[in-house]
């Protein structure tokens, strides 16, 4: 996925958890952060980052903030952009084989996934998430406790017990890290639930991106540990 109007800056602070200061082209500025995650580890003051800019004049906010580096390393810290990877990448691979069907946001029983889809041979729910967390080259998620991501994996075991392939799909926005594993730290019922998951048949994958000032692609699987 491709950007367009991309601008360097540096961010100052954090106000709320969709608007941040930051500073560009020598002057101050509020932006839009396209993640409500707690991103502590990323958001610090002095950060280099990376914006984009919005010529919509309704808009309270000129800016929105796509990515920051954490030492070298570039994160892609954009919330919408997990799915619209996932969904390139699966139409550049054979990961499941010859696609005839997709549909995105697609409900089963009381819960809603991001892709359901079939193959000749199969007719698989997908759930995606986006992970920006890094500790020691280790990715991780959640970064704050997610109620709903452990219901979206109880949902995607009724979906193996009632016949259909499931997925949980980590996309992890950065490059170079050495595993992912979920965060039991900070949500341990959330752990708890990919492990029962597995052990029920839904599949657990990690696949890390490269990241670059305007773009970010699928690139290769991360081991997941449990």
């Amino acid at each position: 996925m491709e950007y367009e109007n991309i601008k360097p800056a540096k961010f100052i602070s954090r106000l709320n958890r969709f608007i941040a200061n930051i500073e560009i082209d020598g002057e101050a500025e509020i932006c839009h952060v396209k993640n409500t995650g707690r991103l502590k580890e990323l958001l610090v003051p002095g950060a280099r980052v990376f914006v984009q800019e919005s010529f919509n004049s309704s808009r309270r906010t000129r800016y929105d903030l796509i990515s920051v580096y954490k030492g070298e390393r570039l994160v892609n810290i954009d919330s919408q952009v997990p799915n619209k990877v996932f969904y390139e990448w699966i139409t550049d691979n054979n990961l499941f084989g010859d696609i005839v069907f997709i549909k995105p946001e697609c409900k089963y029983k009381d819960s809603r996934f991001d892709f359901y889809m079939e193959t000749a041979a199969r007719k698989i729910f997908i759930e995606v998430k986006g992970v920006t967390l890094e500790e020691n080259g280790v990715a991780m998620f959640p970064d704050a406790p997610t109620e709903r991501g452990v219901k979206h994996i109880d949902g995607l075991i009724r979906c193996v017990k009632d016949g259909y392939k499931a997925y949980v799909i980590f996309i992890i926005q950065m490059k170079g890290v050495l595993y992912f594993t979920p965060n039991v730290r900070t949500h341990k019922a959330f752990a708890d639930a990919l492990i029962r998951a597995e052990n029920q048949g839904v599949k657990i994958l990690a696949v890390d991106c490269v990241v670059g000032k305007n773009a970010i692609r699928a690139n290769n699987f991360v081991d997941v540990r449990l």
